[in-house]
């Protein structure tokens, strides 16, 4: 254990770090959730997949009490919800509540590897065998009707590497599709926000790296007790643009660090190396919203103009002051995105208009309702310093 120095000075260095997030970040609960991150299912279930894991999948059963005249005179589809990368379900919880209420059924699970699922034999850590899961899952709990798949991060790797495996039945079922903050791979898939060659260096060493800390389980567990700072600090540089709460913060790297080592690094080359280009042709004639946030460093921009390049008449919708996960940061603008998707996309059905002839559309958009939640909480925070 002595190869790996002594902890005092690194234990210093996390906990000011984590003083400094958080500091930064007090006040600012009521941006983000003030009901808190807890969610109780309808259902819960055990979803077996081709090669025997075991997948936990919930269930959310419509609010029936919100349920309007439009859906009960049509078939209102399912929505599936596909977490990220060393995320859970549980990145989708503010979603989740949003659309049980206004009417829908959702299905959520946690990947392989990932949350309460299983531990996988790591050669099958590969997004086309997670499009392979998200296929079990639908074959599971989706057995009638229009879905809806949404996907974040390697969530939407999977969704676009489940379309590409059963185009007939895409065509056949899927009302819609979301894909957030995601890529189809390509050359260099991730640069880390640290540009082309300091990405290649992660993507090239980082599973090494990873196998190794997850043999040494002393140090590393050392290192969590400790390293609360050091989570807070690598969150908010990676995934978040615009001021959130510490509680949020802490959500996220529990998700994150909660992730076998193991499981990351064997993601790792299979994504580096992806290219799914060909596969997200499969959406073509399917509504589809490519979202993502304007300073996302993990999937900037240009990859999510690569999807809508490929996909006519889909709609991209970028948000300003957004990292990589949108649907926590500025979970309304999400939210809303999704409600006003499967809205055109039941009016094209019944009017029975062709999506591929419709024009590309990029905006641009604003969480007004943050800012001002923001705003209010900075003054808060500044008219208690001054008291003090």
């Amino acid at each position: 254990m002595a190869r790996f120095g002594p902890l005092g000075p690194v234990s210093s260095v996390a906990s000011a770090l984590g003083e400094r997030v958080t500091r930064a970040r007090a006040g600012y609960r009521s941006v983000d959730a003030p009901d808190g991150w807890a969610h109780t299912p309808t259902e819960a279930l055990i979803v077996t997949t081709e090669d025997g894991l075991a997948l936990h999948v919930e269930i959310d059963a419509p609010d029936t009490t919100s349920l309007s005249r439009r859906h009960l005179a049509g078939r209102t589809p399912t929505v599936v919800l596909v977490h990220g990368f060393a995320l859970t379900m549980q990145s989708w919880v503010l979603q989740r509540r949003a659309l049980k209420h206004s009417g829908f059924r959702v299905v959520s699970y946690d990947q392989r590897g990932h949350g309460r699922s299983g531990m996988p034999d790591l050669e099958r850590c590969t997004i086309a065998q997670l499009g392979r899961d998200l296929s079990a899952v639908m074959d599971a709990t989706c057995t009638t009707g229009p879905v809806v798949l949404v996907g974040h991060s390697m969530g939407g790797m999977t969704v676009m590497s489940y379309a590409g495996q059963h185009r007939d039945l895409v065509r056949d079922r899927v009302l819609a599709v979301a894909l957030v903050s995601t890529s189809p791979g390509g050359d260099e898939m991730t640069e880390f926000g640290l540009g082309a060659t300091a990405g290649r260096v992660i993507g090239s060493f980082g599973p090494t790296v990873l196998s190794r800390l997850s043999r040494h389980a002393g140090p590393i567990g050392a290192l969590r007790k400790m390293g609360r700072g050091v989570q807070d600090a690598v969150v908010q540089r990676w995934t978040f643009d615009s001021p959130v709460s510490a509680e949020l913060v802490h959500l996220v790297g529990d998700m994150i660090f909660g992730t076998s080592f193991d499981v990351m690094a064997a993601f790792l080359p299979d994504m580096d190396s992806l290219d799914i280009s060909e596969d997200v042709t499969a959406l073509i004639g399917i509504e589809t919203l490519v979202i993502n946030g304007a300073g996302d460093l993990i999937t900037p921009p240009s990859h999510s103009e690569e999807i809508v390049r490929r996909i006519p008449g889909a709609e991209h919708v970028v948000v300003e002051d957004a990292g990589h996960i949108l649907q926590l940061e500025h979970p309304q603008v999400v939210t809303q995105q999704l409600l006003m998707l499967i809205g055109r996309a039941q009016r094209a059905v019944a009017e029975g208009l062709p999506v591929s002839s419709k024009p590309r559309v990029r905006r641009t958009v604003q969480d007004i309702s943050k800012k001002r939640r923001v705003a209010r909480a900075k003054a808060g925070r500044s008219g208690r310093e001054a008291a003090s």
